[in-house]
């Protein structure tokens, strides 16, 4: 059954406030990468985060490559990954030419295997290797149990390009280790339509950061460069996007923690079917995602998403885990099983807090007619 509306699973949620802050970053004239705007929105997710310092850059990639840079990864270091996630965690580590080594998740939540991260690390070290940062992401807006890899002697790098506005342990995403990337991707809890953001309690990384993103630019008069740096910066204008879509934040989260429960509530009765990571109550519930035991409930994940897909509603396996991924089937990892078992029994549900009752309305009826 085909509609004239596509639902999206995380759809940008866009009102008349982004519009104002828009239109007044325009006729300010701060139209140039950088401005009053972008100040504002660093001050603005860092005091959000709980971090003293923010860098304002073109995406959540662009962050992790700069904090590993700052942090002095580089040739002939390891990066401890999840092998659940997207690319781009991996992708920033081997732009440093490091060397990104996978590890497997919980099968509950999907974050990354903590006593599996301590077994790599000591494995690693007994075969000589540096270990040159460990970076846990906070998969589907809920905080892996990164005070507990704190207290690792590795540099802690936070993956929170999905959480923004998550907490665990009383501390917000975006606020453990040495420094953490956001991103502000189009489909993300909020957006700039692209960008992201650094943050850190760290001072001089924070300052080198900002150097490196601005191409490297020494502060003279004239245009001379010491270092190899990037055009990573963050606009004014999308900035100023960005100020708007934090002012709504908590409405945002709290209307796509409304529809997980609607979820939860269709589903109770599934034999074989949960909800992924639903006891993380912190978590910003950026896309709920379902597992379904084929073996208990008589259909699988898969064909749920071919049945929503055939009434223009999108759905979305889970993330392929990286030893997977053909460019990283060579890469070292410590596996339990668990990430490739969430992939082939995983679904991302819409999850878009832009969704009006209607939609929403015509998703449950959807699933209703499936089972």
């Amino acid at each position: 059954m085909k509609t004239n509306t596509r639902i999206h699973l995380s759809a940008p949620d866009i009102s008349g406030t982004e519009e104002r802050y828009l239109v007044n970053a325009l006729r300010s004239g701060w139209v140039a990468p950088v401005g009053p705007d972008l100040d504002a929105f660093e001050t603005e997710i860092a005091r959000r985060c709980g971090t003293a310092h923010a860098v304002g850059v073109s995406s959540g990639t662009a962050a992790l490559h700069l904090a590993l840079l700052a942090m002095g990864v580089g040739p002939g270091d390891a990066v401890v990954v999840p092998t659940l996630t997207f690319a781009a965690t991996a992708n920033a580590v081997v732009y440093t030419g490091a060397e990104p080594v996978f590890v497997d998740c919980e099968p509950d939540t999907g974050n990354v295997d903590v006593a599996l991260v301590e077994r790599a690390v000591a494995d690693l070290r007994r075969d000589g290797r540096h270990v040159g940062a460990v970076i846990p992401v906070d998969l589907f807006g809920a905080c892996a149990d990164n005070a507990r890899l704190e207290a690792l002697d590795v540099p802690l790098l936070e993956d929170a390009a999905e959480a923004l506005g998550a907490s665990r342990d009383g501390r917000q995403a975006g606020s453990f280790g040495r420094a953490a990337a956001l991103s502000f991707n189009g489909n993300k809890i909020i957006t700039t339509s692209g960008g992201g953001m650094l943050v850190t309690g760290d001072a001089a990384l924070a300052a080198r950061c900002r150097y490196l993103a601005t191409q490297a630019r020494q502060p003279v008069a004239h245009y001379e460069h010491a270092d190899i740096g990037y055009n990573y910066r963050l606009s004014n204008l999308l900035a100023a996007v960005g100020r708007a879509q934090l002012s709504r934040l908590d409405g945002m989260i709290a209307r796509r923690r409304q529809l997980r429960e609607r979820y939860a509530k269709a589903f109770a009765g599934a034999p074989g079917v949960r909800i992924v990571g639903e006891a993380e109550h912190g978590s910003n519930c950026w896309l709920t995602v379902i597992a379904v035991d084929e073996r208990e409930s008589g259909w699988a994940a898969a064909r749920l998403g071919e049945h929503l897909a055939g009434h223009d509603i999108e759905t979305r396996p889970v993330w392929k885990p990286m030893h997977q991924q053909p460019v990283y089937r060579a890469a070292r990892s410590w596996l339990t099983g668990a990430a490739d078992r969430l992939f082939a029994t995983g679904l991302a549900l819409p999850s878009g807090s832009q969704l009006t009752d209607t939609a929403q309305q015509r998703i449950f009826d959807a699933i209703d007619g499936f089972r």
